[in-house]
């Protein structure tokens, strides 16, 4: 077993109780004698989710030392691992990620489009910063990244920082465990790969009881087009997977029925981040009830992720430190060419083999051409993004915007840059508000 020290940026979010239970009853035993410090902004948060995490290790006799601090150059001090996991500007930046595009016609959404292209430039500023303290204070750590958008944080720390990293999202597990569910197939025999980028892959092999997978899917289709029971969500991604004979992320969505979800987005009274913050405070009421207990039990519908939260990240620090030989979903710089027809350099998500020497990217089947086109103007917009963000101006900035599908006209991305670069500008960096 590892024992390592893991610093959790994030640690005090509406997200870090699950994880830490995720850390505790999942992967609890291989982590023996390690310490874990949580890093948030709020003393009082990092608090409760450090009591609830020593009392969930306690009673079930696992060996964690927890700690907690807003000091996050203190918390880097001798670090093994760093799994950052945060929100800069909280759930009310997102909820003006989600609004002020709507106002200009465009889908506001937390990882896609203006709002994930403004989520991207407030994360990357804050994780520049925390690269560089890495670099200075524990150079040889890694660093897990779930920060969304989680493709363009990625490729703008591997480009510029000696940090290893990599970024990790479930997606490509719970994308196809969906799809069995809308096309009504047994999940246990549905098995596919998944590649492309974050939020923005595809399958490329995809099995149902050892035979092609798509057959099964077409047929569900034809069978459940007409069905009151599938809902519209549901039925747009079954239409989708059977139509390119491929499984989707279900980001994609919002590039194959823009109109329709952008009239539905609009017509609501609030934006998911609204929905959010009106049940954060039931969030935090359950974690203080059970902090009070000596076996705290966190339940799925009181809190963000249960206890399966961030499980993923978990699984592949237990695969690196402990040497365990596993393949995971990854999003790490496409070597070799794992995923044919991108740039060696570009960040991919594609199966890594994680061992103690580090993740090698396992090439894979090229993408569909029906499907390969949107991927890859999401990837050029991806690189652009990243720059912009880490060192580029406003102009730059206009540039990548223009350059994501759900905005492709200029005087709509110099509008929706300049409302949403003013209300976000005590969370940007000067030369991005210019």
């Amino acid at each position: 077993m590892a024992r390592i020290k893991l610093a959790y940026i994030g640690g005090g979010s509406t997200r870090g109780a699950g994880t830490m239970a995720s850390l505790i009853h999942n992967n609890g035993p291989e982590f023996d004698g390690s310490e874990v410090v949580l890093v948030d902004l709020d003393a009082d948060r990092l608090a409760l989710i450090r009591t609830l995490a020593e009392k969930m290790a306690r009673a079930r006799g696992v060996d964690l030392t927890v700690t907690a601090t807003t000091d996050r150059r203190a918390a880097l001090q001798d670090c093994d691992a760093v799994l950052s996991s945060f929100r800069p500007g909280g759930f009310s930046a997102r909820a003006k990620d989600e609004r002020i595009p709507l106002n200009h016609g465009v889908i506001g959404q937390e990882t896609q489009g203006p709002g994930g292209f403004f989520m991207a430039l407030r994360a990357i500023s804050v994780l520049k910063g925390i690269c560089a303290d890495m670099e200075e204070i524990c150079p040889d750590a890694w660093l897990f990244n779930y920060t969304n958008p989680v493709n363009l944080v990625a490729e703008a720390v591997t480009h510029h920082s000696r940090i290893k990293c990599v970024s990790l999202c479930e997606g490509p597990i719970y994308f196809v465990d969906q799809m069995a569910g809308y096309a009504q197939l047994d999940p246990e025999k549905l098995e596919a790969v998944m590649v492309g980028l974050n939020h923005g892959c595809w399958s490329v092999e995809h099995t149902y009881r050892g035979a092609d997978a798509i057959p099964a899917i077409e047929a569900a289709w034809e069978r459940r087009r007409g069905d009151p029971a599938l809902e519209r969500h549901d039925a747009r991604l079954l239409h989708l997977a059977a139509t390119m004979g491929s499984i989707p992320a279900e980001y994609f969505r919002y590039y194959y029925f823009r109109d329709e979800i952008v009239a539905e987005l609009a017509a609501r009274p609030t934006t998911r981040a609204q929905d959010i913050m009106s049940w954060a405070p039931d969030y935090w009421r359950h974690y203080a009830e059970q902090a009070e207990r000596d076996d705290p039990e966190l339940d799925p519908g009181r809190s963000r992720g249960g206890i399966n939260e961030l499980e993923l990240a978990i699984d592949v620090m237990d695969a690196i430190f402990n040497d365990r030989d596993e393949v995971h979903p990854v999003n790490v710089p496409n070597r070799g060419g794992a995923l044919a027809g991108f740039p060696e350099d570009l960040v991919v998500e594609v199966p890594g083999r994680c061992t103690a020497a580090g993740i090698e990217p396992i090439p894979t089947p090229p993408l569909p051409r029906q499907v390969r086109g949107l991927v890859m103007m999401l990837a050029e917009y991806q690189a652009l993004a990243a720059e912009a963000a880490w060192s580029g101006t406003a102009q730059d900035a206009v540039r990548a915007l223009a350059a994501n599908p759900l905005v492709g006209q200029i005087d709509l991305a110099e509008r929706l840059y300049g409302e949403l670069a003013h209300a976000h500008r005590a969370l940007l960096p000067e030369r991005l508000v210019a």
